[in-house]
């Protein structure tokens, strides 16, 4: 199996949780040490490559070696997880960060999909991406991951529709949001600081996105949650039948049942009182 995104946090622990079943499992870190790291953990049945997803270059030959490696075995399961969460009013977002967020959201995870999809057809395989229930229900602050992870839905909608006639299945996962907890987070949070803002935007949006961040930090899970999380993901990946959309975790259900339920002066009610702002 192939995990995008194993060097850290979700995607190391269910590359982990691989790796204790049997299962050989390659994968892309951010670093070295992550690489290195993993493979002690995992006593060598992890196999990572340090790669920026965004390298249209690296990741080809990453892809393409792991392929080789496969031996026209065919892929069972390819992970691929969200690389990038940030928060911050769109207004004063940078347009190079925005352009950022999605290369590796959106851009990174179709070169990924498209990758591995030729392996993952010669075995019927199935496509796991993971993401959070942000992509659900856009809050004050989170309005570019909102859009990245809401992008990440439609093209597993879509790639779901085009490659089910050649055996591959495609399952959307969308969990709580993660503490970020020094190395332990995936996705990267990274909240644009209030002193960052200019002296008029701090005046607009200062105190409300005070409130928000201390919101956001407060809904998201810690680590002691995050293998529950990973068992659930590895369960998903390996069930008989494939469901198009599965929410993990009590505020990614709760959500997903609002969204469903809910009309559009109801969910902007919501959105705002989920992150203090009601």
């Amino acid at each position: 199996m192939v995990i995008a995104g194993a060097g850290t946090g979700l995607g190391r622990e269910v590359a982990l949780k691989f790796a204790n079943e049997g299962s050989v499992v390659y994968g892309i870190a951010e670093s070295a040490a992550q690489v290195q790291d993993l493979k002690v953990a995992s006593g060598g049945r992890v196999s990572l490559a340090a790669c920026d997803i965004t390298n249209m270059q690296g990741l080809t030959a990453w892809a393409g070696g792991v392929s080789e490696a496969l031996d026209g075995a065919g892929l069972d399961v390819l992970v691929n997880l969200q690389a990038s969460l940030q928060t911050g009013p769109l207004e004063a977002m940078p347009l190079d960060a925005i352009r950022r967020e999605l290369e590796l959201n959106v851009i990174g995870a179709v070169a990924v999909f498209n990758a591995f999809l030729p392996s993952l057809r010669v075995a019927r395989g199935r496509v796991i991406q993971v993401s959070s229930w942000i992509a659900r229900l856009a809050v004050p602050f989170s309005g570019l991951s909102a859009a990245s992870t809401a992008a990440l839905e439609a093209l597993c909608a879509a790639y779901r529709a085009e490659v089910r006639p050649s055996g591959v299945d495609v399952v959307m996962v969308t969990t709580d949001l993660i503490m970020p907890l020094g190395d332990t987070d995936r996705p990267r949070r990274s909240t644009r600081p209030i002193s960052d803002l200019t002296p008029a935007q701090r005046d607009l949006y200062g105190q409300r996105l005070a409130t928000a961040s201390t919101r956001l930090q407060e809904l998201a899970i810690g680590w002691s949650h995050v293998a529950d999380v990973a068992a659930r993901v590895v369960q998903i990946a390996q069930a008989p039948a494939a469901t198009g959309h599965v929410p993990v975790g009590d505020r990614a259900i709760e959500i997903a049942a609002a969204a469903r339920s809910k009309n559009d002066a109801e969910l902007d009610a919501f959105r705002l009182s989920l992150v203090g702002l009601g």
